[in-house]
């Protein structure tokens, strides 16, 4: 038995020395697995009857074996070699299948199972790739800012950890960024890692922006190769502050230029239109030849109506980008003459006039104790009713809060004047005597009475209006009498006197003074009727004039009608005499 042996196992280690030529049939199978996966490798070889054992080995670059595993087919057992690299990580299932737990990048290698028998070794290699997909990209070192027309560093897109190595894309928008001489840059970069075996990719771009620009979005993306294929994954967008010069100036006026009175204040704003905006600008007033160094805005206090005119604001270091804005400072004066308080007499002439100068056309309305006016007030010869607290008002409607007003108080002064009447009631029993009074300050009346008779009730007086009112008694004299009627202000005294029969004799009643109440009825009522009289003559010259065009027509009808029947009477006499010269 011995020595049946010994040639076996010398032919068995001669096989395994010179098993390098493949089985005809068997090509390189490839196994790809992603890092830190389970690699899974089967022995593609059918296994023979006769089998005694199975191994598995690698190549090294120099092409010499490294075997890795053992499993005798009749023991049942598994030997790992003490390979560092491979300790704790290997797994050799009954059918020859090779696992290799936690892939690495060193795992990259050509693996061969072999099956061997008494008289033959059966091989079978698997190339193992080992895939690892890189971190997102992102975007690093990015610039604080772009200027237009500027070739200048974006930023860098890196993306670590790849195996093997990817691609990085730049683009704007969505669209790739290609290479473009003095506009758009790109510079990559890769790294392997000597203990992981892992690579870094990094791209610089430098780009020239323009103010389109503006707001778009960039990115990056790493193309790489995994288990599946090729992917592509994209980093997160950035947008860029893009820095560009001023072309245009503008300035404001606040408040409102269309709105400025006596007493604002203005504030001037003057923009840029650069990023970023310009800091400092020279302010040009009115008839002032030199700037004002200023921030972006100048305050002028309390200004006047000579403040009116074209102001203008530059940039500092372009003066000959300017930009100007006229400016109307709206004021209002209002002088009324008289004004105050002024005392007159009655009949006298009190000529008013309220002089208005304003910037723009300027309202005016006219107040009579808290009542509008229909016009200005004017006095040729005054009348109690006259008195009374004036007030001339003015204002500029598009100017908010620009008004103006002043008042006159107006007193109308006048000696007591008394008119008495007398009226005898209907029933024959009494008299009622009037004392009707005006003046101003109010006069204060005091009746006396001579001769015999009697006082049939109180006094009686009427409200005090325009300067007027009225005291009234009833009397029954049983003979004549005389009363007297004492009307007195600060001004003067005035008496009269009235004689008043007794109730037993008749006399003419004197009629009693119409109050300007009933004045304005009667005025009123003439005016009605003066109106009344006017439209039936207008009715009547209208009825005149159709009857006289209706007249003229039937005249004129009347001349055809009569022209056609002395027609009719000549055409018979004709046809009569063509009858008998027939005959």
């Amino acid at each position: 038995m011995a020595s049946k042996a010994a040639p076996s196992c010398r032919l068995v280690f001669c096989l395994l020395i010179s098993a390098t030529v493949l089985r005809p049939g068997l090509g390189w199978y490839t196994v790809n697995s992603a890092y830190g996966d389970t690699i899974i490798m089967p022995c593609r070889v059918d296994v023979p009857q006769n089998l005694m054992f199975g191994k598995w080995k690698y190549e090294k670059p120099d092409g010499s074996p490294v075997f890795i595993a053992f499993r005798s087919s009749t023991k049942k057992s598994v030997q790992y070699d003490d390979v560092p690299e491979y300790k704790d990580r290997l797994n050799l299932s009954e059918n020859y299948t090779l696992s290799i737990s936690n892939a690495k990048i060193s795992d990259e290698k050509r693996f061969v199972c072999m099956l061997v028998t008494e008289d033959d070794v059966f091989e079978a290699p698997t190339v193992v790739k080992v895939f690892k997909q890189p971190s997102k990209p992102e975007i690093v070192s990015k610039a604080p800012f772009l200027e237009t027309d500027k070739l200048k560093k974006l930023g860098e897109c890196i993306s670590k950890d790849s195996y093997p190595d990817g691609n990085i894309t730049w683009y704007r928008n969505g669209k790739v960024l290609q290479p473009l001489e003095g506009a758009v840059v790109i510079i990559f970069r890769k790294q392997m890692d000597s203990v992981t075996q892992l690579y870094t990719m990094t791209s610089s771009l430098e780009y020239k922006t323009t103010k389109a620009d503006i707001q778009m979005p960039f990115t990056c993306s790493v193309t790489y190769y995994g288990p599946s294929g090729q992917k592509t994954v994209y980093s997160e967008q950035a947008v860029f502050d893009i820095y560009y010069p001023t072309e245009q100036v503008t300035i404001q006026v606040l408040p409102s230029k269309n709105a400025i009175k006596e007493g604002d204040n203005i504030t001037l704003k003057c923009l840029g239109n650069g990023n970023p905006p310009p800091e400092e600008f020279l302010f040009y007033l009115p008839g002032q030849p030199e700037g004002i160094r200023s921030s972006n805005t100048y305050t002028l206090t309390d200004v006047k109506r000579n403040a009116t005119g074209d102001y203008k604001c530059s940039l500092v270091d372009k003066k000959s980008m300017i930009a100007s804005a006229a400016i109307t400072v709206h004021y209002l004066d209002l002088s009324l003459n008289p004004s105050g308080e002024v005392t007159k007499q009655i009949g006298d002439a009190l000529p008013v006039s309220c002089t208005i100068s304003a910037s723009r056309n300027a309202t005016v309305v006219w107040m009579k104790d808290n009542v509008k006016l229909r016009s200005s007030p004017s006095f040729s010869s005054l009348h109690y009713q006259d008195a009374g607290n004036y007030v001339c008002e003015t204002a500029l409607q598009e100017v908010e809060g620009l008004k103006k007003r002043e008042s006159l108080t107006l007193i109308v002064e006048g000696k007591p004047q008394i008119k008495m009447t007398k009226k005898t009631d209907p029933s024959g029993l009494s008299k009622t005597i009037i004392c009707h009074v005006e003046g101003f300050p109010k006069p204060a009346i005091q009746w006396t009475i001579t001769g015999s008779g009697s006082v049939i009730n109180q006094t009686e007086e009427s409200p005090y209006i325009n300067g007027r009112y009225y005291s009234k008694i009833i009397i029954s004299p049983e003979e004549n009498v005389t009363l007297t009627c004492t009307a007195e202000n600060q001004l003067e005294r005035t008496v009269n006197s009235l004689n008043v029969s007794a109730i037993s004799i008749p006399e003419h009643d004197e009629a009693d003074e119409i109050s300007d109440e009933n004045k304005e009825k009667v005025n009123d009522q003439a005016k009605l009727i003066v109106g009344i009289v006017v439209g039936l003559l207008l009715a009547a010259l209208v009825a005149g004039v159709v009857y006289w065009l209706y007249m003229k027509k039937s005249k004129t009808a009347s001349k055809h009608v009569n022209k056609d029947l002395g027609n009719m009477e000549e055409n018979k006499k004709l046809e009569e005499n063509n009858h008998k010269t027939e005959a």
